[in-house]
């Protein structure tokens, strides 16, 4: 599905539309096929970062029953406010400076509005002059973890072990240990098994933890403390590329 996405993104500058409108004429008739994905919320959106295209994984997300009201809103105006506004900001990157996201690990909200991860992929849309007309972007839910791979209970050893050891500094080291595999190997098979690099494994177990603590009265800082960052503004940075806001933004959009 990624590769497909690249290619709609990218394709050759002579066979690029002139307008934004031109290509949603040629994907629209995609879109019944989209419609049918479970676990992906596809969308198009133009140079305002305000949907004009999108499937319906992604209307009911927004809690909504179809497309239209979806349409000419940003991210800001139709996700709660823990989540939407970051959106939006990533969205204006994409648009300005031509930013292209692969891989980004974000926290979204479900249809039951609990929060689930997702790796988000975001890329620029073309003009034939080269010029930004918008963007596309999917987000695939996080899958659940392939059981049945051979090298299962050697990842799921270090699963365990970053669940129990997130609060320090957890190094690829030790985790090829646990594993008894090379670093290349764990990056492998851990993308296979748990469809994520150990680093974002130990980002999200980190995160999790992050989100439940901002719900209480904890000092930020010792939020960070105990979700293993001795840099507070590395917290805030990591906290910030997963959800869009700054722990202390988040926490004040949580109280409203």
């Amino acid at each position: 599905m990624q590769n497909a996405f690249a290619i709609l993104c990218q394709g050759d500058e002579h066979n690029r539309p002139h307008t934004l409108e031109a290509l949603l004429a040629g994907v629209a008739p995609l879109l019944p096929m989209l419609d049918v994905i479970p676990n992906a919320a596809i969308f198009i959106k133009d140079v305002q970062a305000r949907y004009v295209l999108a499937n319906h994984t992604l209307v009911q997300r927004c809690g909504l029953k179809d497309l239209k009201p979806l349409l000419g809103k940003t991210s800001a105006q139709v996700f709660p406010a823990q989540l939407g506004p970051g959106y939006t900001e990533q969205d204006r990157r994409v648009l300005e400076e031509g930013l292209v996201l692969e891989d980004q690990l974000e926290l979204h909200l479900y249809g039951s509005r609990e929060p689930g991860w997702c790796l988000t992929h975001k890329r620029p849309l073309y003009n034939r002059d080269g010029e930004i007309i918008g963007l596309a972007g999917i987000s695939v839910d996080l899958q659940s973890a392939s059981e049945t791979h051979p090298a299962f209970q050697r990842l799921a050893a270090v699963d365990e072990h970053i669940r129990a050891h997130f609060n320090r500094r957890v190094t690829l080291g030790e985790l090829t240990r646990i594993a008894g595999i090379s670093v290349a190997q764990l990056e492998r098979y851990c993308k296979r098994v748990f469809h994520l690099t150990p680093r974002q494994m130990i980002q999200k177990v980190r995160l999790e933890h992050a989100h439940r603590l901002l719900h209480t009265e904890l000092p930020i800082t010792e939020v960070a403390l105990q979700c293993g960052y001795t840099d507070h503004s590395a917290f805030t940075r990591q906290f910030k590329a997963s959800t869009g806001f700054t722990p202390r933004q988040y926490r004040q959009a949580t109280e409203q």
